[in-house]
């Protein structure tokens, strides 16, 4: 289509004259067959991908449409071929039935009534007119799986497959064992991200892998809904797991993890007004790139609270920018939150760095400091801060707080970029104002 749009997109982006007009080319049954037309509904990334593939793993946010997905295209070969044999795999019986067979997602919704497959809740089992069959099982009875065999399988949110006991594993190794009818075995698995073993093994493994977020089915979602979500959830672990289908996990041995970071977390709403907290003190620290092509200039603002504790407020960090350009956007920044003092790392560039700040503004209080250990050991003491809860997130600051959970224990860095240029600038905020010589707070 014109701009890349699916067929839905283009019908809905056409106007109601033109729609009445489409609808009015096409006869009853033609107008009763195009709602059931997957082709015209599904965004590209809904359809299974192309190559020889045997595992299709479906991992995106809520309301993307994975169980639509996933529902279509065990209908599609059922349709296709009488001698299917498939295996719906939930979570528990219950889900099986309620989401993947009778849910509004689920098989007996998505196909036309007079093509529907016969339901048998008491064998749990489908059968298509053509003689395709799927049957019900539950990833917590991991045995039921162990002997039957199958074509193909379907399983559905396995991030929340119990795995107390390794249910989970099992329950995906004997369905997988089974899977020795027909010519092609394939499976799919549909979920949202959780770092929860079994997902981890099929995100790193061989199967291929559709990624997508919440946003992405923006047609067919409320948009009361989606501003709700942005808004309480944007950025935050949870949003970018749960929304954006980002699967995070955390380093082994890295000085923050994700959950420190969000126990730290507070609302824009808390702190909007800074009279809430009372701020003592508010700072900008600085780690300059080495050069315009480089990495990133580190800008993060935060405040000392009446309360005794840091506020992490922004994170107005640019990427490959001229010293001119970042420079702006330090002043812009002290401008903003009445910033008390500019904290730069002067070891890349020494007295060239405090000429460049002045240039943007002369009257920026700057303060430089030389970095004498390495990022990691000045980074130890602002982490056990986190860890006393005496630092809070002031909203979300996704790309700062990959930076943080890359730097690890004793040395070494394994998060984005080269190097973790938002987490050093925190870093020197942060010390500025909880680990230095204790000062006497300017009234403000």
């Amino acid at each position: 289509m014109m701009n890349e749009l699916t067929d839905a997109e283009f019908y809905a982006d056409s106007s109601a004259r033109e729609r009445r007009a489409l609808f009015s080319s096409l006869n009853r049954r033609e107008q009763q067959d195009i709602l059931y037309h997957w082709n015209f509904w599904a965004r590209p990334e809904q359809r299974p991908p192309e190559g020889d593939w045997s595992i299709w793993l479906i991992m995106a946010g809520r309301g993307f449409g994975k169980t639509r997905a996933g529902a279509e295209w065990v209908r599609q070969i059922a349709e296709c071929d009488g001698s299917a044999r498939f295996a719906l795999v939930g979570a528990n019986y219950a889900e099986t039935r309620t989401v993947m067979v009778e849910g509004e997602s689920g098989l007996l919704s998505i196909a036309p009534p007079t093509q529907r497959p016969v339901w048998e809740p008491s064998l749990k089992r489908l059968t298509w007119e053509n003689g395709a069959q799927a049957h019900l099982y539950s990833a917590a009875e991991p045995e039921g799986l162990r002997g039957p065999q199958h074509s193909h399988g379907w399983c559905d949110e396995i991030a929340k497959w119990m795995n107390n006991a390794g249910q989970a594993e099992a329950a995906w190794d004997n369905l997988k064992m089974g899977l020795r009818l027909g010519y092609r075995p394939q499976m799919v698995a549909t979920t949202t991200p959780r770092p929860v073993p079994l997902v981890r093994a099929l995100a790193g493994g061989e199967a291929a892998i559709t990624r997508g977020r919440t946003q992405d089915n923006d047609l067919h979602l409320p948009v009361a809904f989606l501003t709700a979500m942005t808004a309480d959830y944007g950025g935050t672990r949870l949003g970018r797991q749960e929304l954006d289908g980002e699967l995070i996990t955390d380093v082994e041995g890295a000085l923050w993890t994700r959950g420190m970071i969000e126990e730290c977390r507070v609302s824009r709403n808390v702190a909007r007004d800074e009279r809430e907290i009372g701020f003592a003190r508010i700072v900008i620290g600085v780690d300059p790139p080495a050069s315009a092509r480089g990495d990133a200039c580190g800008i993060i603002v935060a405040g000392l609270g009446a309360d005794g504790k840091a506020y992490v407020m922004a994170d107005c960090s640019v990427g490959r920018a001229s010293p001119e350009t970042w420079a702006r956007k330090v002043a812009d920044a002290a401008d903003r939150f009445d910033a008390d003092r500019v904290i730069a790392e002067a070891n890349q560039g020494g007295a060239m760095v405090k000429s460049v700040l002045h240039a943007a503004k002369i009257s920026l209080p700057v303060k430089l400091v030389h970095a004498a250990r390495g990022k990691v050991a000045r980074a130890e003491p602002v982490a056990a801060l986190y860890e006393n809860g005496r630092v809070h997130h002031v909203g979300a600051f996704p790309q700062l707080e990959d930076e943080m959970c890359g730097l690890l224990t004793g040395g070494g860095y394994e998060g984005p970029g080269r190097s973790p240029d938002r987490a050093d600038a925190l870093v020197w905020a942060l010390t500025e104002l909880m680990l230095g010589k204790a000062r006497v707070p300017r009234v403000r």
